[in-house]
């Protein structure tokens, strides 16, 4: 038994090695048509290296017996990523083809919802699966804030780096880690970062135009992650009084009203 789970990790391994070739392929496609420079090359191979090891690690620790359609859509996405990051980080020493940075990311951001569906139509639906979606999702925001500041200025970061700084704070507050509620809100606000960044890097709007897009994008992430965490402070007081009440550290006729409001306001 113990050699068949060792084949079949070897088999989801293999699935990940290829998936680093392919984004080597793409990187090699994308500088011998546009003529990449050096920092676009190894940003582009740092980026595949990065993939693949983190990505190998955690299938190691999962134990995933097959890796499933939906993350080979995901994989996929991240072949996308990979090149986009590779066309930003050559923007830095000269002007890559708009069209070309723009339709990798188009692709990147219609596939965005494809792989969930593929997950759920073949009962695949992993935790693994959906953490390596949010990560592509969220690294490609990153990747345009950073172009997209190239031409609007440093505060445009503050979008990418948003959901890294949660990660970060989470780490020093653990009630930031309590699963959330599902919301169509928080998914709407999300994919529309793309959106509107793509758009704003685009560079298809007078300059004004731009800075409301992407305003609008700042906006509203605020907007859901200020709701978020604010839910998460909420549930994280109701959990508080009531382990309180139950040790009998606070008499439950005095903690009934404050339950009461946070659980309304949770």
């Amino acid at each position: 038994m113990a050699l068949n789970n060792t084949y079949d990790a070897r088999l989801v391994q293999q699935e990940t090695a290829v998936g680093a070739g392919v984004q080597i392929l793409l990187l090699a496609l994308l500088g011998t048509a546009i003529g990449m420079g050096p920092a676009g090359w190894l940003t582009g191979l740092a980026f595949a290296i990065a993939t693949w090891a983190v990505l190998s690690r955690a299938l190691h620790r999962s134990r995933l017996r097959s890796f499933g359609a939906a993350n080979r859509v995901t994989l996929g996405r991240a072949t996308l990523v990979g090149g986009v990051t590779a066309l930003v980080a050559d923007s830095f020493e000269s002007s890559p083809p708009v069209t070309v940075l723009v339709g990798l990311t188009a692709v990147a951001l219609i596939l965005d919802g494809v792989d969930g569906k593929v997950a759920r139509r073949t009962g695949t639906s992993t935790a693994l699966g959906a953490r390596f979606d949010m990560e592509v999702d969220a690294f490609l925001i990153l990747v345009l804030s950073v172009y997209v500041s190239t031409q609007l200025g440093p505060w445009v970061l503050l979008i990418g780096g948003m959901r890294y700084a949660f990660v970060g704070a989470a780490r020093v507050l653990p009630w930031l880690n309590a699963p959330l509620p599902p919301s169509t809100a928080r998914k709407t606000v999300a994919a529309l970062q793309g959106v509107l960044l793509l758009l704003a890097g685009a560079d298809l709007l007078p300059r004004v135009g731009n800075l409301g897009v992407v305003l609008l994008a700042l906006v509203l992430l605020v907007w859901s992650f200020g709701r978020d965490v604010l839910w998460l402070w909420r549930t994280s007081r109701v959990r508080e009084v009531s382990r309180a009440v139950e040790v009998g550290e606070v008499p439950a006729g005095s903690a009934d009203e404050v339950l009461q409001a946070a659980a309304q306001a949770a």
